[in-house]
């Protein structure tokens, strides 16, 4: 067994995930960040080479902590979106490449989703992470952006969730996606419902129970 699989606080990563190069002191410092503040990771990953994960509820700036810890554990490579300014900074721009985050230009003709689409198709191997709610308030409905962009590029959402009763940061089953884009994000937010926030929980609201979601 490898090192990898007698890790206790996150799990390990499929052959097909993409991944950081391998840096144990990293590795050592988000598994100590989690076990310090008492999380851990539960479920399993996919082993598919191309998908988008989202992360809710998220309620609160520690969400962020809890969840780069956990990326530094993993040893995952999970790309973002990033001004594209940003990559004319020198050593700046090769930074962010290296940890994934992806040049999108908000004032180009074809919208940020379809720059985000485009990338994870070309793509030969890259989890693309996005937050639906898009904040850290309660809101009633999530920004569709993570749907277009996996029923887009044809891949499908694994959904990671933080419960802060149990102090666990897991990872669900994948959603593969038809094309009713409203049933589906109902779907998705109904799953999450047994998770606990640090502020707030997802929101089940009336469209979500009824299995619609407006835009």
């Amino acid at each position: 067994m490898s090192d990898e699989q007698t890790r206790g606080v996150v799990p390990a990563l499929p052959a097909s995930a993409p991944r950081m190069a391998p840096s144990p002191v990293s590795r050592w410092l988000g598994e100590t960040v989690l076990r310090m503040g008492g999380w851990r990771m539960v479920g399993a990953f996919p082993d598919i080479p191309k998908a988008v994960l989202i992360a809710a509820p998220h309620s609160s700036n520690w969400d962020g902590i809890w969840g780069f810890a956990a990326k530094l554990a993993l040893g995952v490579r999970l790309s973002i979106l990033g001004k594209h300014s940003l990559f004319r900074i020198p050593l700046l721009g090769a930074w962010l490449r290296r940890h994934g985050v992806i040049p999108v230009n908000r004032g180009a003709a074809h919208g940020v989703a379809d720059q985000a689409t485009q990338t994870l198709c070309e793509a030969d191997c890259m989890w693309y992470a996005i937050a639906p709610e898009g904040t850290r308030k309660r809101v009633e409905r999530w920004k569709p952006g993570f749907w277009r962009i996996a029923h887009g590029a044809g891949v499908p959402v694994i959904p990671a969730y933080f419960d802060y009763r149990s102090r666990t940061i897991g990872i669900g089953p994948v959603f593969h996606l038809s094309d009713d884009m409203h049933a589906d994000i109902a779907r998705i937010q109904r799953w999450y419902a047994p998770f606990k926030g640090r502020n707030h929980d997802v929101v089940q609201s009336c469209d979500t129970l009824s299995g619609r979601v407006n835009n």
